[in-house]
């Protein structure tokens, strides 16, 4: 199932939950309510923001059995009319499919060819910092590079959605706490990254780093370990990797995150890029004002982004 957080063009509303079906858009919990409403559970249907959120933050925050419910809607869309609650792509705008994650952790130098690339070793445990919900944009949205960033760099990555409370989980359980999985782009300021011994200042710049266009829910992903990555800029190839070359893969870092911090329902965990990035080719080459930056995952699709400076 391709979860998306969605508002109609030109409405003041807030986002609401929404999944693709057919080329269309459809309305989450609208369509939870017409199942409810066909199997006569009316009471449901009153208590519905409690039961089933329209709010992407709170649909997330309620944890694996909200969307567990979500893939029953999608049984039940396949056989009944929605057409009154579906909508073209050109019609609605899509944010982050995940708009206010509690945590975003991000992983550095998880592919050797990257750590190499960046003149750096291979790291003995995983490269952890922090990004925060300000950075993040949707789909729908422009990259923002302040006109003050000179080395402004892609970098593509599978990342996670935590679907369950989770603390020291053993690695043979990891991902059953995850919810599904979405397209990242960690955005970096390299000239701000570098300039102190800590990255956080050039990875968490408002509205810098895409994620979408959905979320592929965890029982429609065979194998997150042997998946395709790439990325372009203005239809160039710059990455291209699977992600079982990952120094620490899925289950580790979830083991080893869950050792530090509890991970909440809707947690991002970005599990780190491949070789390729701008900073490392010869000579450099950034990204700047009306560029494209397009990344592309197997199974989960494809993210594109224009860049904007601004003032």
């Amino acid at each position: 199932m391709r979860l998306l957080s969605y508002k109609q063009k030109g409405t003041p509303g807030p986002y609401r939950m929404g999944f693709t079906h057919n080329d269309k858009i459809i309305d989450l919990q609208a369509a939870w309510k017409k199942m409810q409403f066909m199997n006569s559970e009316n009471n449901a249907v009153l208590n519905a923001e409690r039961l089933f959120p329209a709010d992407p933050r709170q649909f997330y925050a309620a944890g694996q059995q909200v969307i567990d419910q979500a893939k029953n809607v999608k049984t039940y869309a396949e056989t009944n009319n929605l057409d009154d609650i579906s909508f073209d792509a050109k019609d609605v705008h899509r944010s982050a499919p995940v708009p206010e994650p509690g945590k975003i952790i991000c992983v550095g130098k998880n592919y050797a060819a990257h750590a190499a690339e960046m003149d750096s070793d291979v790291p003995d445990y995983p490269v952890l910092f922090a990004k925060f919900a300000n950075a993040l944009v949707g789909p729908d949205d422009a990259i923002e590079k302040p006109d003050f960033v000179t080395k402004f760099d892609y970098e593509a990555e599978l990342t996670l959605v935590i679907g369950s409370e989770a603390s020291r989980v053993k690695r043979e359980q990891a991902l059953d706490y995850v919810a599904g999985y979405t397209i990242g782009n960690d955005m970096s300021a390299r000239d701000l990254q570098k300039r102190t011994p800590q990255w956080l200042q050039g990875k968490t710049l408002d509205r810098s780093t895409p994620i979408g266009p959905w979320v592929l829910t965890r029982d429609e992903m065979a194998d997150a370990g042997k998946l395709s990555i790439r990325s372009f800029v203005n239809g160039e190839e710059r990455q291209s990797a699977t992600t079982d070359q990952l120094i620490f893969d899925i289950p580790f870092l979830i083991e080893f995150i869950t050792s530090l911090m509890t991970l909440k329902p809707g947690d991002l965990i970005m599990t780190g890029t491949p070789n390729g990035v701008g900073m490392g080719m010869n000579p450099p080459q950034f990204v700047g004002n009306g560029d494209k930056v397009t990344v592309e995952i197997d199974h989960i699709g494809r993210l594109e982004n224009e860049v904007r400076e601004i003032n």
